[in-house]
């Protein structure tokens, strides 16, 4: 007598499923031991702090002792970071238990606390894999958000606290493009780089912001007997309406903004509903005169974007001289 196959699938999705949280038991328990070792390691060593390298004493002693027994749960670099992972994350019943140890490790070699909450909620919200998180700390998304807003508003978005309510407080600037694989030195077309986006389709939804999904690719509108192909279009559920991109491999020109705006204008007019916010145009360009992109738009400007790609991963040293240049800005506008 043949079992049937729904039978079958239903057993095995069950065995799959315990394994799962097996996993992710023995994961919770791994990274709730490590809180409990640096949580005796700190608070032995403040009791020994005025002591010329104690905790260094200390941390050597546990190691010498644990790590023939237990392995390398127990050198030195690991009992260091238990010690971090506490100092770090003080309150056991704060731990998020959908993190990885994983995770834990990228988020506790982060100083800054106003950026570490911005990922702690940024992967709590979007269901980051360590992998993902690492590639977003990497990329200095906090710091490239910034360039467009303020510390308050960002976290407060981060933390679903309040909504976004400007393109800018999601839509990044420049964006970093490393995922799709194009070299720098290497000669490519407009065609080639929206082929690449559309086979790296997730990596760009989590890279351009949050709260998009996919629409169309080369989208075909007619206008009085002319056809025109909108590279990309895709829809913000946060934003409520469409965002338009075109892709540009060279420098910014006022006539791409023209093309943009109309494009704007014809989903505005013929594929928006009365619900739903004004449509938002973003040409992803190689480089921009900034001057040119605020003289070629009206003053009070807020759906057309031009924003700038790269395809590799900054340096903080670039990041820090891109931040200068837009104080700079500020401070003699």
């Amino acid at each position: 007598m043949q079992l049937k196959k729904e039978l079958l699938k239903q057993i095995q999705t069950i065995i799959n499923s315990s394994k799962g949280r097996a996993v992710r038991s023995v994961e919770t328990e791994r990274m709730v031991m490590y809180w409990q070792i640096g949580k005796v390691i700190f608070e032995e060593e403040q009791r020994g702090k005025d002591r010329a390298d104690y905790g260094e004493y200390l941390i050597r002693s546990i190691s010498d002792e644990f790590l023939p027994q237990f392995g390398t749960g127990f050198s030195i670099r690991q009992l260091e970071r238990n010690r971090q992972f506490y100092r770090a994350f003080p309150i056991a019943s704060a731990l998020r238990t959908q993190f990885s140890w994983t995770h834990y490790k990228i988020l506790i070699s982060i100083d800054n606390q106003d950026k570490k909450d911005f990922y702690i909620a940024e992967t709590e919200k979007n269901n980051w894999s360590a992998r993902q998180l690492e590639r977003q700390v990497n990329s200095q998304l906090f710091e490239r958000l910034l360039l467009s807003s303020d510390v308050e508003s960002v976290l407060a978005i981060a933390r679903a606290e309040k909504n976004p309510t400007e393109p800018m407080q999601i839509i990044k600037d420049p964006m970093v493009l490393e995922f799709l694989g194009l070299k720098r030195e290497t000669a490519y077309y407009e065609k080639d780089l929206e082929t690449a986006i559309i086979t790296h389709l997730q990596d760009f939804l989590l890279e351009i912001g949050n709260g998009f999904s996919f629409v169309a690719r080369q989208k075909r509108i007619h206008i009085d007997g002319d056809d025109f192909f909108i590279d990309l279009v895709f829809y913000n559920r946060l934003l409520q309406c469409f965002v338009i991109i075109e892709i540009k491999t060279t420098k910014l020109t006022h006539q791409d903004m023209g093309q943009l705006q109309m494009y704007v204008n014809y989903y505005d007019r013929f594929e928006k509903q009365n619900f739903e916010n004004p449509t938002i145009g973003i040409l992803l360009c190689t480089d921009k005169n900034d001057a040119v992109v605020k003289i070629s738009l009206p003053d009070n400007n807020k759906t057309i974007i031009a924003s700038k790609y790269q395809l590799y991963l900054p340096t903080e040293q670039q990041l820090m001289e891109e931040v200068k240049r837009e104080i700079e800005k500020l401070s003699s506008s």
